[in-house]
């Protein structure tokens, strides 16, 4: 009998290898979906109210100055306060640190106010308004891991607020799942103890590695990538 007379072709052993691979990887896909579901819903939790509230160290935020509280614009300062306001929390009421070489020697950590960056100003992530924007002045910053220059609008009359250190008391809790958090580490085991992240990451992402880094190797770069018609002109003529 002619197997080509048939209905349905036979599928191939190369054809039958590679359904079994796009059917893994499909499970694959619908693994991390449902991954990121219980991410979400993780996340998500309602917050649970303590019956006995407890402290858990300290905590060091700005607060208004008392002559500046009581004067006509103590409502303004205190509502733009709130955007730019910075809070640390340590287990010593001190807030000290230990050097990384020295560790016999400590130091205080340094706090500032908020400094708002290029997207914040420009895109108003604080809710800032127009007369609060007056209150900053323009830094720019030299940004070593760039290599760039960035510039951040900082307050100009830091001398408002002061630092002060209170008891970090804690009145509500995250509430826990616990069916949620054993499905959880039921499927980072899976995925760690099979070394698949890199596989789900190049099928959901179609790259595997940091899509801001620089892949390309050296001796495959090519200097004159992205540069107009004019440059090489340039460089011919000199």
């Amino acid at each position: 009998m002619n197997l080509l007379d048939w209905p349905h072709r036979l599928k191939s052993a190369r054809r039958k290898k590679r359904l079994v691979r796009k059917d893994y990887d499909k499970q694959l896909i619908k693994l991390d979906k449902h991954h990121h579901q219980l991410l979400y819903q993780k996340r998500h939790l309602p917050m649970i109210r303590l019956e006995h509230p407890y402290q858990r160290g300290w905590k060091r935020l700005f607060v208004l100055r008392d002559d500046v509280r009581e004067s006509e614009k103590g409502e303004f300062y205190q509502t733009l306060l709130e955007k730019i306001n910075t809070v640390r929390y340590h287990h010593d009421k001190h807030f000290k640190r230990k050097k990384r070489r020295r560790w016999r020697y400590q130091y205080e950590e340094q706090q500032t106010l908020h400094e708002v960056s290029t997207y914040e100003w420009f895109h108003n992530k604080l809710n800032l308004t127009d007369i609060e924007k007056r209150c900053f002045y323009p830094k720019e910053e030299c940004c070593v891991s760039h290599k760039t220059v960035e510039t951040k609008y900082v307050f100009a009359e830091a001398w408002r607020f002061v630092l002060v250190v209170k008891p970090h008391i804690v009145y509500e809790v995250k509430m826990v799942d616990e069916l949620l958090e054993q499905e959880l580490a039921a499927i980072d085991n899976y995925i760690d103890n099979n070394h698949l992240w890199y596989k789900i990451r190049r099928l959901t992402n179609g790259r595997s590695y940091d899509r801001w880094g620089n892949t390309d190797k050296p001796r495959y770069n090519n200097k004159l990538k992205n540069t107009p018609l004019y440059a090489y002109e340039d460089a011919y003529v000199e």
